[in-house]
C-alpha cells in the first residue's frame, strides 16, 4: 500500500470540516501515514495524530469551547491571548512532544523577525500550535526559541512541502472555498474576507503539488467563527468525504 499524506489548511470554525473528512476517510479504511497543517488544520492534526478519533475530536471542541478560555491581551501587539489554552490543551494532549506523536505531523508557522515559513516537527508539540494559529493583530505572538510567530496561514496556509518525498500520494484539504455573493458587511466581516483572500493565494498556489485537492464548496456559506455552527460543517466534511474516498483508493 501507497504511503498517503494529508495537508490541512487553516480557516478558523471552517477547519472543523477536516474532521468530517478524516471520519470519511477512517470508516473507509483509508490509512493516513503523515499529516501537515496549519492553524485549525494543525489543531485537527494534533488530535487525529494524538490517536482521537474525529468524532471524539468533535466533541472536545464543543464539552471545551476552546474560544472560552481565550482572554484579552493587554498589549499592543494583539487583542487576545492564547497562552491560557495551553493548559486546556494538555489535559488531553498527555505528552508534550512531536514524537510522542502516534502519526508524524508538521506544523506551519510564520517567523515575523525573519518573515519566512517554518515547519515544525520535534521537541515541544503545544506552543508551535499555538503559534501556527496566532492570527495577527487578533492574537499575540508566540515566543518561540527566542523569535516571535504567528499565523501559518499568512505565508503557507496549505504545507504540503514537507509531504513530498515522503508520501507516495498527497492530499490537500482546503477549507476556505471563497463564495462569489460577498456583500461589504461590519468591520469584522471585511477583515475576515480580506484575510480568507490573501490566504487563499498561497493555498492554491500549492495545488498542483497534490495528487487530490479537497475543498467542500458547501463551506462557502459559513465563516470562520462559526462554532456555533460546528456539527453543521463536520457533517459537510463527513458527506464530503465519503464522496472521495472511491477517488483516493484510486491512488493508493
Amino acid at each position: 500500500m501507497k504511503k498517503l499524506g494529508i495537508a490541512l489548511s487553516g480557516g478558523g470554525s471552517r477547519g472543523i470540516v477536516h474532521l468530517g473528512i478524516l471520519k470519511a476517510l477512517d470508516e473507509a479504511g483509508i490509512k493516513i501515514h503523515r499529516v501537515t497543517g496549519t492553524s485549525a488544520g494543525a489543531i485537527a492534526g494534533l488530535f487525529y495524530c494524538s490517536g482521537y478519533t474525529p468524532e471524539s475530536i468533535m466533541e472536545i471542541v464543543r464539552e471545551t469551547r476552546l474560544i472560552k478560555y481565550v482572554r484579552p491581551a493587554m498589549s499592543k501587539s494583539g487583542l487576545l491571548k492564547l497562552e491560557t489554552i495551553i493548559q486546556v490543551f494538555k489535559k488531553y494532549i498527555k505528552h508534550d512532544s512531536f514524537e510522542a506523536l502516534q502519526i508524524p505531523l508538521i506544523v506551519a508557522a510564520t517567523n515575523v523577525k525573519k518573515g519566512v515559513s517554518v515547519f515544525f516537527h520535534e521537541g515541544p508539540l503545544i506552543r508551535p500550535v499555538l503559534a501556527s494559529c496566532a492570527v495577527p493583530v487578533v492574537f499575540d505572538p508566540i515566543e518561540l526559541n527566542g523569535d516571535s510567530y504567528i499565523d501559518g496561514g499568512i505565508l503557507n496556509n496549505l504545507p504540503v512541502e514537507p509531504l513530498i518525498g515522503q508520501c507516495d500520494v498527497i492530499i490537500g484539504s482546503n477549507c476556505n472555498p471563497i463564495s462569489e455573493n460577498y456583500e461589504p458587511g461590519n468591520m469584522r466581516s471585511l477583515l475576515e474576507r480580506s484575510l480568507l483572500m490573501a490566504i487563499n493565494v498561497n493555498a492554491f498556489a500549492k495545488k498542483e503539488l497534490c495528487d487530490l485537492f479537497l475543498e467542500p464548496d458547501g463551506m462557502k456559506a459559513y465563516g470562520g467563527f462559526d462554532f456555533s455552527r460546528a456539527r453543521e460543517i463536520f457533517e459537510i466534511g463527513y458527506q464530503y468525504g465519503k464522496s472521495m474516498t472511491g477517488k483516493i483508493k484510486q491512488l493508493l
